[in-house]
């Protein structure tokens, strides 16, 4: 791209643009080149600005898709919220298949930032990553690469609780709790287990036998993998 119209540059030589070489000082040929170079040199015309229709298309590209669009978008994912939807029977009758739920994401970074907030709180549903170290972590995805997937469950334990399963009745510190979300008792009894700094208890609202892979199989799992708390959900 041209910075300069090769109009406006004086010519090797030859006079000054606007003027001849009887208007300068000396006569002669040698004399009026000399004579221009010493008492008035030629002055560049000054650079205008770009158009927008002249910027590259890697300018364009940075400031009005990746600052102006993307930017913000990977702010409110990461930082606010997003959506999830629901795969599988074991929120039943909670969530369904195809349900889709607003997860909110800035309760996770208030707590890790050490700001105040209630978050977690036992009766809501989290979306989270089961603990790595379990065979129910990863999944096989696309060409065979294992991945660990998120996962949706109701916390039943916060940091501190002991919670465990008799007689069919979820109990936290030793009281049984109401679960007024599920209509099936828990399967079998399960001892109690104390959670430490940073974990909660999980459990799918779905208790028959076999339909909710939850605390009960892989343990409590840390806030740490916790993607955040579940608002509200929409089903269809």
């Amino acid at each position: 791209m041209s910075d300069r119209p090769a109009s406006e540059l004086p010519a090797p030589g030859g006079p000054a643009p606007g003027g001849s070489a009887a208007d300068l000082p000396f006569s002669d040929a040698a004399g009026t080149q000399d004579s221009a170079a010493l008492s008035s040199p030629a002055r560049l015309p000054t650079e205008r600005p770009r158009s927008k229709a002249e910027r590259s298309w890697f300018e364009r590209f940075w400031r009005e898709w990746l600052l102006g669009a993307a930017l913000p978008v990977w702010l409110v994912i990461t930082f606010a919220f997003t959506f999830a939807r629901v795969d599988g029977d074991s929120m039943n009758p909670t969530l369904r298949t195809g349900d889709v739920a607003l997860l909110l994401k800035y309760p996770r970074w208030l707590r890790a930032w050490g700001l105040p907030g209630t978050y977690p709180e036992r009766g809501k549903i989290v979306v989270f990553r089961i603990p790595a170290s379990s065979d129910y972590a990863s999944q096989e995805g696309w060409f065979g690469l294992r991945y660990r997937p998120y996962n949706i469950k109701r916390v039943i334990g916060v940091p501190g609780d002991t919670v465990g399963v008799h007689g069919g009745r979820v109990r936290v510190n030793g009281r049984p709790i109401a679960e007024s979300y599920t209509d099936v008792s828990t399967d079998r009894d399960e001892p109690d287990v104390t959670l430490g700094p940073g974990q909660v208890y999980v459990l799918g609202d779905n208790r028959r036998i076999g339909e909710s892979v939850d605390s009960r199989y892989y343990g409590a799992v840390e806030l740490s993998d916790v993607a955040g708390p579940v608002a509200w959900h929409l089903g269809f």
